[in-house]
């Protein structure tokens, strides 16, 4: 227990540099690349004296130094300051589209997980065979076709044709929000499957075909016992490492679906920076996905130890 705390607070503490790195990153990007946000602002045709009222305005009259010191303050404190759009407090609005983005992405990510690895047990239980090669082609015939078309086909024959489903009017409140929300969640399904039951399926014919199967084979346990009790449990590491890796990104939203189903979450926040040049928003989502996804390796490599007792915390 004491050699886990050790290692969890030295973790901690790499952060530390890690977020001063990935501050600096965004500071060249948004600062030092994207050039005078003011002429994004104003137009080509403002004043000098517009620019330096605004630039005032904004706090970009402060030393370089000065404002990679506020980024990195931010990433501490998650306070971002205001929008220059809005005028609103960024840490309030991104709390506001949290909820909405958690309500769609939470049930896609926790459906499409069961679905992909259910099916990926049973391509690999039946390999080789003929509900093994449908479901291969049935996943690369999903990956090959575009998002998008996704969205829109959906929308229109399940929403406009049909009726079945809303696509606008997002309403905050369980269980206000769910008539809204099974669409995209549907779709989010349908576009992680195809990848989904691929990846799982090769962590799984890679256990297979290791020498530990041979020997509980030989030992006489059936190819169901070896692939649940033995399979499963030895690719777990590796499944929880992409699990793991893909939750930060829950937390951003989905942009697209966010967008065409006027779900008020964090993704139409990034979009609508995107279009109002509204870099101190874009700046806190770009802080606030390095931190989430620092954390997030943290706790996989904690799960690990509950995944594989001979994993060690040192």
């Amino acid at each position: 227990m004491g050699s886990s705390l050790n290692y969890i607070i030295r973790r901690l503490l790499y952060l530390i540099p890690v977020l001063l790195g990935v501050c600096f990153l965004v500071f060249v990007i948004f600062n030092v690349v994207a050039g005078d946000p003011t002429m994004l602002l104003l137009g080509k045709h403002a004043s000098l004296e517009q620019m330096a009222d605004l630039r005032e305005q904004l706090g970009l009259n402060k030393s370089l130094f000065m404002q990679y010191v506020d980024i990195v303050k931010s990433a501490f404190t998650f306070d971002f300051g205001s929008s220059w759009a809005t005028k609103q407090r960024i840490s309030d609005m991104l709390a506001n589209g949290a909820i909405p983005s958690l309500t769609l992405t939470i049930p896609a990510f926790i459906i499409s997980t069961v679905l992909s690895l259910f099916f990926a047990v049973i391509v690999a239980y039946y390999r080789g065979k003929g509900i093994d090669l449908f479901i291969r082609i049935g996943c690369i015939a999903m990956m090959s076709i575009s998002s998008l078309v996704y969205i829109l086909a959906f929308q229109y024959f399940f929403a406009y044709d049909l009726g079945l489903f809303e696509i606008s009017g997002y309403e905050y409140g369980f269980p206000n929000f769910v008539p809204y929300i099974i669409l995209p969640v549907i779709i989010w399904v349908v576009l992680s499957l195809g990848p989904d039951i691929r990846f799982y399926r090769t962590l799984i014919l890679d256990e297979i075909y290791q020498d530990y199967v041979r020997t509980a084979r030989a030992k006489g346990l059936s190819q169901r016992v070896v692939l649940f009790k033995h399979v499963l449990r030895n690719a777990l590491i590796p499944i929880v490492t992409y699990l793991v890796v893909q939750l930060p990104f829950l937390i951003l939203g989905a942009l697209l679906l966010e967008s065409f189903f006027s779900i008020p979450g964090l993704g139409s926040i990034i979009l609508d920076a995107l279009n109002a040049s509204d870099f101190p928003v874009l700046k806190a989502m770009a802080v606030l996905s390095a931190v989430a996804y620092i954390l997030f390796t943290l706790i996989q490599d904690i799960l690990y130890t509950f995944v594989d007792p001979r994993v060690k915390l040192q």
